[in-house]
């Protein structure tokens, strides 16, 4: 039977999410006090504590983070806050929309007359979680309905979290493809490789950047980047980047030319001043035997050439991160690379991890000595990249906490040799794939 609201108060949040108690606010229409709601008790199912609001300026004040439910009575005159909601003529739901308005996270039952069943069918189209009628109601039926609508919205807005998951995902994987490129390699003799890992927890994509591409005269051009950070925002300007180099490439620039333009697009589209990123480009002439190589702010590749421990190429000459000096040059300096080579270019993230339990980092005398060691097994291609990245995580003692990406070319000066002459083939490149903990089986390259 109905009974005197009791007075207003506070549950615990601990005791709410342990499911032992909820509270519910209680928003209806009775200045005089003639309708009360009927008292929960544990008798009923679980405990629930009432609190009572004669108007939405008082529902306000009490609408604290423990609130678990909250019955409204849809015969609540809409005060100024609600009245603002409609157009034209009264809209009976403002109140229920200012409701689920100003408390988004909380379950909402509406509570109305049984001769008025449209209208509470409508509360629970526009959000409610459910309704009640006024002559209907006793304490286990309203103890019931606030738990199932307590559940319900839980249930809805784990739903939502997880649509929300799914096309953050989906966004993720388009940006993805952007950063992670297909090669354009067709009619060369060389071989491709690459490996990328994020340095975000559960991300898909960081803030290094790749891209290979053959132009029309046979020359090989391959980039590795890393802009600052590791968030989207870096990501996004990462693939910016890297979409700028592949178009400015295939119009012909290269060396000085090519990285002042590439700065410009970076100043023009970072959201600070104080981004910047680090790059290293190659050319690769048509015959495979040189190269011209360009560092902004990059570690220099490593390069292994056959009969001979793996090195690093000269970085003496190299230029500043793009982004840092508005009048930077980057001179390009001419390197010999045999007949039979492998070129690796890198991010720092592979050279940047700790070694053993301190503070000491592998650097690139480190990373140097790890591939000779690799190489010396017979790794190659994408076995190799994938035995490197792994290798490094290990000796970190767990992921990494800045992005990784890898890319390998090598040339096989023998494979070079049979190809007919002047007859260009066409070879398929395997589409690089981020790096994954299963260990990568060996391409037919």
């Amino acid at each position: 039977m109905p009974v005197s609201v009791p007075q207003p108060c506070s549950a615990p949040a601990a005791e709410n999410s342990s499911g032992a108690g909820l509270t519910l606010l209680f928003i209806e229409d009775d200045p005089a006090g003639t309708f009360t709601a009927p008292e929960l008790s544990a008798a009923a199912g679980a405990r629930v504590r009432i609190r009572a609001a004669r108007n939405l300026t008082e529902a306000g004040r009490l609408l604290t983070d423990d609130v678990d439910c909250i019955l409204l009575d849809l015969a609540l005159p809409a005060g100024a806050e609600a009245r603002g909601d409609g157009e034209g003529e009264e809209d009976r739901l403002a109140t229920l929309k200012h409701v689920l308005r100003i408390a988004p996270r909380h379950a909402v039952l509406a509570l109305t007359a049984e001769d008025d069943a449209e209208l509470a069918a409508e509360a629970v189209r526009v959000g409610a979680q459910d309704y009640l009628f006024r002559g209907e109601l006793d304490s286990r039926l309203l103890s019931r309905a606030v738990r199932y609508a307590v559940e319900r919205k839980r249930a809805d807005v784990a739903q939502h979290q997880l649509t929300e998951s799914r096309l953050r995902a989906q966004e993720n994987a388009r940006l993805e493809r952007g950063l992670l490129p297909t090669p354009l390699l067709d009619g060369s003799d060389l071989r491709f490789a690459a490996r990328y890992r994020p340095g975000r927890s559960r991300a898909l994509l960081g803030g290094d950047f790749y891209d290979t591409v053959r132009t029309p005269d046979g020359t090989v051009h391959a980039m590795i980047g890393d802009v600052c950070g590791h968030g989207p925002d870096e990501a996004a300007l990462g693939v910016e980047l890297r979409i700028a180099w592949r178009a400015l490439t295939l119009a012909g620039l290269c060396g000085d030319e090519l990285l002042s333009t590439l700065q410009e697009v970076l100043e023009h589209e970072r959201e600070s001043e104080e981004i910047f990123a680090t790059l290293c480009t190659v050319d690769i002439a048509p015959d495979g035997r040189r190269a011209g190589l360009c560092l902004a702010g990059h570690p220099a590749p490593l390069i292994a050439r056959q009969g001979r421990a793996a090195q690093l190429l000269p970085y003496e000459d190299g230029g500043p991160a793009l982004g840092l000096l508005p009048r930077a040059r980057w001179p390009r300096r001419q390197v010999e690379l045999g007949g039979s080579w492998s070129l690796m270019m890198y991010t720092d993230g592979l050279i940047e991890g700790r070694v053993g339990d301190g503070t000491q980092r592998l650097g690139q005398d480190g990373m140097v000595a790890m591939v000779n060691r690799q190489l010396a097994e017979g790794l190659t291609g994408e076995e190799l990249l994938e035995a490197a990245v792994t290798q490094v995580r290990e000796l970190n003692g767990g992921e990494l906490t800045d992005d990784v990406a890898v890319l390998l070319l090598d040339r096989d000066q023998e494979t070079a040799r049979h190809r007919a002459p002047g007859g260009a083939r066409s070879v398929h490149i395997p589409r690089p794939r981020p790096a994954s903990p299963a260990r990568a089986q060996r391409p037919p390259l």
